[in-house]
């Protein structure tokens, strides 16, 4: 009998432990999120006529994620710019890498220039303006993520490990070919490196890539779970998004099936180019509209 207590009094103990930490869980990430969230003056695209639903019609949505390089005199660039699009009947998110030197018409500039200028220029709401006009789609959200908070999050889950398939040097780092252990600041120059890779910025890509989806995998690990308070304290100083936590809810909600299936959308078969000693990427015109209608119909359009 006092063998029943004893097991019924431990697990009373524990329930009520679980209960405090969800609790104090859900405060920190409604914190956390009313830290992040910035709304954006134009909150409605001008392609949709009124927003999208997320909630009742359960709409097809789009994100844009716009990795800043900012710097203390310096405003930056948008040296990463991802667009995903998530479709809940199909249960599929299609994601595009925007090249940075993408050569197209910044909206409200009246002229063309570097797509990651557009941040330089007139911030988030003119990135998103510049990635409605390039793709023809409307951006639902957008999420602008400080490039320096990459170092913050490798270091927080223990560093990541991917499988490098160039050796290369960088900003006083070897990086051999091979599986490689990183820290932040080694993950960081990581997907820095472009100038060297014979792939240039989509060499680059494919190393964002590796070291995201390095440190989601390492993100499940019982380490990481008991330092979320420093992974929301680092997202609260780095990280702004126009998503209520009414509207994450919902999509956690409604959309969850959505991020199972990811497909990996590519603009690379454009030409680089010399305008006045400048480098840009000009897209192959035939391949942006396969682009756009793939988007289009993906997103119910």
């Amino acid at each position: 009998m006092k063998k029943w207590k004893w097991t019924l009094g431990v697990a009373f103990v524990l329930s009520i432990a679980s209960l405090i930490i969800v609790i104090n869980v859900y405060g920190d990430i409604k914190s956390t999120a009313n830290e992040m969230y910035t709304p954006i003056n134009d909150k409605v695209s001008e392609i949709r006529q009124q927003p999208v639903d997320i909630t009742q019609d359960k709409e097809p949505f789009s994100v844009l994620i716009l990795g800043v390089d900012e710097r203390a005199t310096d405003k930056g660039r948008s040296d990463t710019m991802i667009v995903l699009t998530v479709n809940p009947t199909l249960q599929t998110t299609k994601m595009l890498s925007i090249p940075r030197d993408t050569y197209t018409e910044i909206m409200g500039m009246d002229f063309k220039d570097k797509i990651n200028h557009a941040y330089a220029f007139g911030g988030v709401e003119m990135s998103m303006k510049t990635v409605e006009n390039l793709l023809s789609i409307p951006i639902d959200y957008v999420a602008k993520v400080n490039m320096e908070s990459f170092v913050d999050i490798v270091d927080i889950v223990g560093g990541i490990t991917v499988d490098n398939t160039l050796d290369f040097q960088f900003d006083g780092e070897h990086y051999p070919t091979g599986e490689l252990e990183l820290d932040g600041e080694k993950a960081l120059k990581y997907v820095r490196m472009r100038y060297e890779d014979p792939l240039g910025d989509f060499g680059r890509q494919n190393r964002q890539k590796q070291v995201i989806q390095g440190v989601l995998k390492e993100s499940m690990s019982l380490n990481t779970v008991w330092n979320y308070k420093s992974i929301f304290k680092t997202l609260e100083d780095n990280v702004q998004i126009n998503i209520t936590l009414d509207d994450i809810l919902s999509i956690r909600k409604n959309y969850g099936d959505s991020f199972k299936i990811i497909e990996q959308l590519y603009l690379n078969h454009g030409e680089g180019t010399m305008i006045k000693g400048i480098y840009y990427y000009v897209p192959n015109e035939s391949e942006l509209q396969a682009i756009q209608a793939n988007l289009k119909k993906h997103m119910e359009m």
